[in-house]
């Protein structure tokens, strides 16, 4: 395999015409540089320069090898530069999914934290609700993801991959304005026994099955959708009425629709999951600090 320090020591070489002047330049002894000239022909298999008179002449293997050198430290060079600057966060791109109320929400909070001390930084933003965003994850698809669990319904993760709790998400009923349950700060989800009800993603369906079901009842699905704007618009024209993240709220786009606190408390778990080995890639690590340091504003709330 060739030696990239001999390599450039032939380049050297090959550029101020004898081993002496290359060694000059480059600070070694004239032996050194011979020494290495030797060990390069060896790799090689073949003689590389011939002497002509006090100068050296290179051989054809030596003019073929000439050709590749400065291309070969060229990509060297660039390489060393982009991992210096991928160490010390000049820059570096990290692919992150997440789910639609953490795109609006977390993630372009967390890009704007970031971006201030580190601008060379780029993230790649994919969409998808769990357990395929921590399928994504898993084939490679994407460095980081943002997923959701529900209490009492169990999330299977591989054994790969560190989840990063974020934050506790109230979960609210949207109803629209002039709904009677209107009046008060809270609704219990058993006064809404009667009610149609808009379902979200599977994930979220199954909650709102599981958590009636724990009191009694079976809500009336009139609707499925994981369109946060589409729930929207389908309570605003009273088609139904939908549990929802408090994270949606922070753009609820329509007058006609208004939320209100579950009674006692609902909360989902948000988490933020990577490849166990990915902790170490500088780039990475930050996007996830970033994200916690605005899940815990927001959990302050």
């Amino acid at each position: 395999m060739l030696d990239s320090r001999h390599l450039a020591t032939f380049h050297e070489v090959v550029r101020v015409g004898s081993y002496s002047a290359a060694a000059r330049v480059l600070g070694y002894t004239q032996p050194a540089v011979t020494q290495q000239m030797r060990a390069l022909e060896r790799t090689v298999g073949v003689p590389l320069f011939l002497r002509v008179g006090r100068g050296l002449k290179l051989t054809e293997a030596g003019e073929a090898l000439s050709r590749h050198t400065a291309v070969i430290l060229g990509d060297i060079s660039a390489a060393q530069q982009q991992l210096s600057a991928l160490a010390r966060l000049r820059s570096g791109r990290v692919r992150v999914c997440a789910f639609p109320s953490a795109n609006a929400t977390l993630v372009p909070e967390a890009i704007a934290r970031l971006l201030v001390d580190h601008p060379g930084i780029r993230v790649e933003l994919q969409e998808d609700e769990p357990p395929e965003s921590l399928h994504r994850l898993a084939r490679g698809e994407c460095d980081l993801a943002l997923a959701f669990s529900y209490p009492g319904l169990h999330t299977e993760t591989s054994a790969d991959l560190v989840e990063i709790p974020l934050m506790e998400d109230l979960l609210t009923v949207l109803l629209p304005v002039g709904h009677p349950l209107t009046r008060r700060h809270g609704v219990r989800l058993s006064d809404l026994a009667g009610e149609r009800w808009i379902a979200g993603c599977a994930r979220c369906r199954a909650h709102l099955l599981h958590a009636c079901s724990e009191l009694g009842f079976s809500p009336d699905i009139v609707f499925t959708t994981d369109d946060n704007l589409a729930v929207q618009s389908l309570v605003a024209v009273g088609v139904g009425i939908a549990l929802m993240p408090a994270l949606v709220l922070s753009f609820l786009c329509h007058s006609k629709v208004t939320g209100r606190a579950v009674e006692p408390h609902i909360r989902r778990k948000v988490s933020a999951y990577v490849l166990r080995e990915h902790l170490r890639i500088p780039a990475t690590a930050l996007v996830v600090d970033a994200l916690k340091a605005i899940a815990a504003a927001r959990d302050g709330c």
